[in-house]
């Protein structure tokens, strides 16, 4: 045993090293201990808490506006339910020819998703536009003959060859639902309000029509297959071990322009998990 400087024992482990009388724990001004809270780690540089897909548009009103509508109704991001992605969509005023449409979307996209919406109206540069959208991996919703048909697609079916058309399809979808009623009127062709509301709840059989339209073309041997997996992945996506975007089930040899009607738009909800494949 030694005496400290103070009068007081001090004991020796076996190493001759004198223990240290115990500390007192700092309290807070309350009287409480403050817990001892480690530091959040950053998140990895490669998770991303949000899907991001840039959407080349070729309209500049009805495609924007029903992209936002998705982005609203199933996109939010939240942890109860929504589906964690948001959709940019690209458009101009007067809006843009489909090749165009196609690299707008890839110039923005950078290393997010680039999609491209565009319609067979009387357009000449579909081929070019499907050419420049293969090279770079950008996926393509073509509609022939428009757009309106996948709106349409929420309420029936459609069937008939159009050649560009968009005649028929415009009176079916004022006749489809009374929000539509005026639709395509004094440049009314938005995506809004009461319209939004007339196709909720109805993507399902949209995807279903559609689908039926591929195994109806006339090429013979398009079909769209039930089975689906995702290409791309993302914070809290499931895992797939054979990551495939869904194809439009269309016939690698099956011409673009020949597919009327069509349309390609369930591809971007079944990608998007709203609608199971």
């Amino acid at each position: 045993m030694s005496t400290s400087r103070g009068g007081q024992q001090g004991q020796h482990d076996a190493e001759g090293q004198a223990d240290e009388p115990p500390r007192r724990k700092r309290k807070s001004r309350k009287g409480e201990e403050k817990p001892l809270v480690a530091p959040t780690p950053p998140p990895p540089a490669d998770t991303r808490a949000q899907r991001v897909l840039y959407v080349g548009c070729e309209g500049e009103s009805t495609e924007p506006d029903y992209l936002n509508y998705l982005n609203e109704r199933f996109g939010d991001g939240s942890l109860s339910g929504g589906r964690r992605f948001k959709i940019q969509p690209v458009y101009t005023k007067n809006g843009y020819t489909p090749a165009r449409a196609v690299a707008a979307a890839q110039s923005r996209a950078g290393e997010d998703e680039a999609w491209a919406l565009f319609d067979r109206d009387k357009h000449h540069d579909i081929a070019d536009a499907v050419k420049l959208a293969a090279e770079q991996g950008t996926e393509v919703c073509f509609s022939h003959p428009s757009f309106e048909l996948w709106l349409l697609l929420h309420f029936q079916d459609f069937g008939g060859r159009r050649s560009g058309k968009n005649e028929d399809v415009i009176a079916a979808l004022r006749k489809a639902d009374p929000a539509f009623k005026k639709f395509d009127t004094r440049n009314n062709k938005s995506v809004k309000d009461k319209r939004r509301t007339a196709l909720d709840e109805k993507e399902s059989g949209a995807v279903s029509r559609a689908r039926r339209m591929v195994k109806q073309c006339e090429h013979g041997r398009c079909e769209a297959k039930s089975t689906r997996k995702d290409r791309y992945q993302w914070a809290g996506a499931p895992e797939r071990p054979d990551p495939l975007i869904p194809q439009s089930g269309h016939a690698a040899d099956c011409p673009v322009l020949g597919r009327d009607p069509s349309t390609d738009v369930w591809r971007l909800l079944v990608s998007l998990e709203i609608v199971d494949a």
